[in-house]
């Protein structure tokens, strides 16, 4: 067997063992002796280079959470690292494999304060499954293996050092300790806890399944369970699309962004059925009610509320087993009564949606959007204001949908959006921004134009940080820091070589949309839109006060209100 270069066997084992085929990063001085190998083979395996390695280490979690497959990502050491670290942050949160190659110092100068060394393995403890800094080139090969099978059965990051002189050293690689084979542990509710969940099921009169992205897998087996036990279905952020936003059993999200529907089901609800979620809100959990929850992590079982059945195992199976043993119900009237609400407020969100106003708002766009975007479209979108429109106001039917959930980063709208159009090249990928999300990482549009990726973003542009603002007023405090400043984001479009429409008034829209759908470059659709609170799907007595502390403290400070339109805040108002 010749002797190649550990650079080599590295790449190769990526391309032809683990199936990867594209890489987010940046090169630079410490890892440029791999760099030299991934370019040996770039027909196979594509090199993205980003321009900050922030949007890389995004984009590598969010191609993760859309694809089910490993996210690779690279930087050097030092600064290209520190610059990794919120994007591997967000993975970690949403569970997303990821395998982030860091360059290092050459071996000989670590531990010796050189030009850019950081400890890169105390830095990244906190974020990895798997953290280890290669001590030899005849390591590395093996540790690669180790760190993808890693991040593929923990659903989490792995990070592997690389001192960038051990690439270049050559070797044989015959006594392979390692593999690429990899296998997950199939994971099954015990049969006592199964009979338990089944008569408390037979038992409850008003059950209410609260799902998350855990049954994104499951889609035929949770409706057809929730058709069985006649329970609405409610969702959370991450699990939107698992079922249609117009299913006849759905009634949206729930929390802050969700909908009076599901807040009111919920409150009714004397059985809770968390399937493939831990939600963390509790303030919009029922107090006192009977819970079942599935989730194939038993770690997460009880985390978040005092749940009385844990059924430890796949969403799919699990809810398999009860179609097959549990009685369908009779009674309708509790399931019927909240359809009834549901469809009144479609109702009301579609006036909001259609509504012909200058300037123009939130719900507006989505609409505009919700008639142009294909039915198997990746929407992803940033944090803020506009997570709220997308959620409460996008109807989505097959799309698939990616964000940052747990971590709420802001900034991970057009990372994802690159990510979906790579992930998915014959489909179409949308950007969703607000206007601070977006100018966060709004430098790697360019990427995108380079890349000839034909991605749209849509920026929902009121040159403000409108959900701090929000925050700051349901507080009762005055706002402050959230003024962005304007910025026509349609010539920066156009500065970069893609294209760009700037859009001031609601007749404009709808064109400006076609234009740019009908377009094979990447374009921004930049929308100046109304300043509007996003409300609450339902408004509480202490959101209520404090945000009548702040119009007091307004009306002092400038003489002016700008009230929120009362028709919605008044019929949400202790609903």
């Amino acid at each position: 067997m010749f002797e190649k270069r550990t650079g080599e066997i590295v790449t190769n084992l990526l391309i032809d063992d683990w199936g990867i085929d594209h890489i987010y990063g940046m090169p630079g001085d410490s890892i440029n002796e791999l760099m030299d190998d991934f370019r040996s083979r770039q027909d196979d395996l594509q090199f993205i280079q980003v321009r900050h390695e922030e949007v890389g280490a995004l984009a590598a979690s969010s191609y993760a959470k859309l694809t089910g497959k490993v996210g690779v990502c690279l930087s050097i050491g030092g600064p290209g690292a520190t610059h990794l670290v919120n994007g591997l942050y967000d993975a970690k949160a949403d569970s997303a494999p990821v395998l982030a190659l860091v360059g290092q110092v050459p071996s000989e100068e670590v531990g010796t304060g050189a030009f850019q060394e950081e400890n890169l393995e105390r830095m990244f403890d906190g974020v990895a499954v798997f953290n280890k800094r290669v001590q030899s080139a005849q390591q590395l090969p093996d540790l690669v293996n180790q760190a993808l099978r890693e991040a593929y059965v923990n659903n989490g990051v792995s990070v592997l050092i690389i001192p960038d002189d051990l690439s270049a050293v050559k070797q044989k690689y015959e006594e392979k300790l390692t593999s690429s084979v990899y296998a997950k542990t199939e994971v099954f509710p015990s049969e006592k806890s199964l009979i338990e969940a089944k008569e408390a099921i037979a038992e409850a009169k008003k059950p209410v399944i609260l799902a998350g992205k855990g049954a994104a897998h499951a889609q035929e087996e949770l409706v057809e369970f929730a058709e069985t036990i006649h329970s609405p279905v409610i969702l959370s952020l991450l699990a939107k699309g698992v079922i249609p936003d117009n299913h006849p059993l759905c009634l949206g999200q729930h929390g802050q962004i969700g909908t009076q529907p599901a807040y009111n089901a919920m409150k009714e609800a004397d059985l809770l059925l968390m399937i493939g979620t831990s939600f963390p809100y509790r303030d919009f959990l029922p107090k006192d009610t009977k819970a079942i929850q599935i989730d194939i992590d038993p770690s997460k079982i009880g985390k978040h509320y005092p749940v009385q059945i844990g059924l430890a195992g796949s969403t799919k199976d699990t809810l398999q087993w009860l179609n097959d043993h549990i009685e369908p119900k009779d009674n309708q009237e509790h399931l019927e009564k909240y359809q009834k609400q549901m469809d009144e407020w479609r109702v009301s969100m579609q006036m909001q949606k259609r509504a012909n106003t200058d300037p123009i708002n939130g719900p507006q766009v989505m609409y505009e959007l919700e008639k142009i975007m294909p039915e198997d479209a990746i929407i992803s979108s940033d944090v803020g204001n506009v997570t709220v429109w997308v959620a409460r106001y996008l109807s989505m039917v097959r799309q698939k949908m990616v964000i940052s959930g747990w971590l709420a980063t802001m900034g991970c709208g057009l990372p994802g959006a690159i990510a979906g159009q790579l992930a998915y090249p014959n489909r179409q990928s949308i950007a969703v921004c607000g206007d601070g999300g977006f100018a966060m990482n709004m430098q790697d549009f360019i990427t995108a134009v380079k890349y000839k990726l034909p991605l749209k973003v849509i920026v929902l542009n009121n040159s403000k940080i409108g959900m701090i603002q929000y925050e700051q007023e349901a507080m009762g405090h005055l706002h402050y820091a959230t003024e962005l400043g304007d910025m026509d984001f349609a010539k920066f479009a156009e500065s970069c070589g893609g294209e760009g429409y700037r859009v001031e008034k609601r007749e404009d829209l709808e064109g400006a949309m076609q234009k740019a759908f009908l377009s094979d470059k990447p374009a921004i659709i930049d929308v100046a839109i109304e300043d509007q609170a996003p409300l609450p799907g339902n408004i509480g007595y202490e959101q209520a006060v404090h945000y009548t502390e702040y119009l007091i403290k307004e009306f002092f400070e400038s003489g002016k209100i700008e009230l929120p339109p009362l028709k919605t805040a008044t019929k949400r108002l202790f609903n």
